[in-house]
C-alpha cells in the first residue's frame, strides 16, 4: 500500500509539533528566614504568552515525587505550576512520626507559616512565564491547610483547592481580607476532621461573605488522592481513585471559572 505524499506532509507536521510540545522541569533553589528551600517548577514550553500560575504545596511527608507530580499534570493542561518546599531542601519522609515533627516546626507559629508560603508564592510570581493576575493554589493534607491560610492573608490568589486538608475555620478579620475563592475537597470518612471540626468551619465560613464551597466524597478517608497512601500504615489513610479523578475534576472546573482568560 503506497501513502500519499499529502498524508506524510501531515503526519511529520502532527509528529514536529508533538516534539516541540512538552513539559519542562527543573528545581528552583531560594532561602526563607535562613533556611535553604528546593522548589519544582513545571511548565510547557509550547504555550506562548503567560500562563496562570499554581502554587502546589505538598503532603506532611514533605516535597516528594507525589508533590512534584502534580506539578507536571498541571503544566500539562497549560497552567506553569510551582511546587512549594515548606521544609527545607531534601526535607521529604516515609515516617508519620518525622513528619508530624517538621509539620509542627512550620504550623506552630501562624506568622511563619505564612511567611514560608509566601516566599514560594513569590518564587512563582517571579517566573517570566506567568501571568501574576491569574494565580491560585493547591494543597495536599497539611499543604490544604496552608492554602487556606494563604487565602485568609489577603494573598493575590484568585482561588486555592484544599485536598484532604485540615479544615482552618475563618476569623471575622480574615475574613474581610480575603480575596480568593476557596474548594474544599473533602472525604467524608477522614477521621483527621472530626464531625466537630466540620460543624465549625461550615458555621465560622457561613457567617463571612467568602465564596467557598466543600464537596465530600462518601465512604472516603484521609490522603485519598495519594495512591501511596495505603502503604503508610496508618488505618486514616486510604486511597480513593474515583475520590481522586473526581475532585481533579473539580478542581478542574473551579480554575475554568476562576482563571478565566485562559
Amino acid at each position: 500500500m503506497k501513502i500519499k505524499p499529502l498524508l506524510i506532509l501531515i503526519i511529520l507536521l502532527l509528529s514536529i509539533g508533538t516534539a516541540h510540545a512538552k513539559v519542562v522541569t527543573r528545581p528552583m533553589a531560594y532561602t526563607h528566614a535562613g533556611t535553604s528551600l528546593e522548589g519544582y517548577l513545571a511548565y510547557d514550553d509550547a504555550i506562548s504568552g503567560k500562563a496562570p500560575g499554581i502554587l502546589v504545596v505538598h503532603e506532611w511527608w514533605g516535597l516528594n515525587d507525589y508533590a512534584r507530580s502534580r506539578a507536571e499534570r498541571l503544566a500539562e493542561m497549560g497552567y506553569v505550576a510551582f511546587a512549594v518546599d515548606m521544609y527545607g531542601k531534601g526535607k521529604s519522609t516515609e515516617h508519620p512520626d518525622q513528619a508530624a515533627a517538621w509539620m509542627k516546626e512550620v504550623n506552630s507559629n501562624m506568622d511563619a507559616w505564612l511567611k514560608r508560603a509566601l516566599a514560594g508564592l513569590e518564587v512563582l510570581k517571579k517566573q517570566p512565564q506567568v501571568d501574576t493576575a491569574r494565580l491560585a493554589a493547591i494543597g495536599y493534607c497539611f499543604g490544604g491547610a496552608t492554602v487556606q491560610v494563604l487565602a485568609y492573608s489577603g494573598a493575590d490568589l484568585k482561588g486555592v483547592v484544599s485536598f484532604h486538608g485540615s479544615l482552618i475555620p475563618v476569623s471575622a478579620e480574615q475574613a474581610g481580607q480575603t480575596r480568593a475563592k476557596i474548594l474544599i475537597c473533602h472525604g467524608a470518612a477522614d477521621p483527621m476532621n472530626t464531625p466537630e471540626a466540620m460543624t465549625t468551619y461550615v458555621n465560622a465560613m457561613n457567617a463571612s461573605s467568602i465564596d467557598w464551597q466543600m464537596i465530600a466524597y462518601g465512604g472516603t478517608r484521609h490522603s485519598f488522592t495519594n495512591p501511596d497512601a495505603d502503604k503508610r500504615g496508618m488505618t486514616a489513610l486510604a486511597y480513593s481513585p474515583s475520590a481522586d479523578r473526581r475532585s481533579w475534576q473539580h478542581m478542574t472546573y473551579f480554575f475554568n471559572e476562576v482563571l478565566a482568560g485562559m
